[in-house]
């Protein structure tokens, strides 16, 4: 269900999954900075995955990256399993590439950069899973690209 080879370039869309709502990211083609993209509001999952689809084609992306809430002791709980059984079960609608990143305190992070833009309320529910989901794939984007430094790769 992982993309090993990093050196493949490309758009890679990102998922902060929650119970209520998607957050949803892009890279650049060079897979070097995240942009907020969207945030979809779950109804059911062949509903999810057809939008998900759609943002996939639009964007041309070849690879999917899934926040995991792990735990702070690193060790995978009820969350964690959820989030892999979804991805999983969206792997076989879609066959797109999924890779999972640690997702620990995106949203706390993500909500504090929007109340320090000035945001309040409703405006940070609206927002903060698609900003989570930028700092997932940011994250993720920045250990791969310090993969590649540290093996030399291009």
């Amino acid at each position: 269900m992982t993309q090993n080879d990093f050196t493949i370039k490309g758009r890679v869309l990102a998922l902060d999954l929650g119970e209520k709502r998607i957050g949803v990211a892009v890279s650049d083609a060079t897979r070097t900075i995240a942009t907020t993209l969207d945030v979809i509001k779950r109804t059911s999952r062949q509903a999810d995955f057809a939008q998900i689809g759609r943002l996939l084609a639009e964007q041309q992306a070849n690879l999917l990256v899934i926040g995991l809430p792990v735990m702070l002791d690193g060790r995978e709980g009820e969350k964690a399993a959820w989030v892999r059984d979804y991805a999983a079960a969206l792997y076989n609608e879609l066959q797109v590439p999924i890779a999972f990143t640690d997702e620990a305190f995106t949203t706390v992070q993500a909500e504090n950069s929007l109340r320090a833009r000035g945001q309040k309320g409703r405006k940070i529910r609206q927002n903060v899973d698609a900003v989570a989901a930028t700092l997932i794939l940011q994250a993720y984007l920045d250990a791969q690209d310090n993969n590649q430094q540290m093996t030399g790769s291009a």
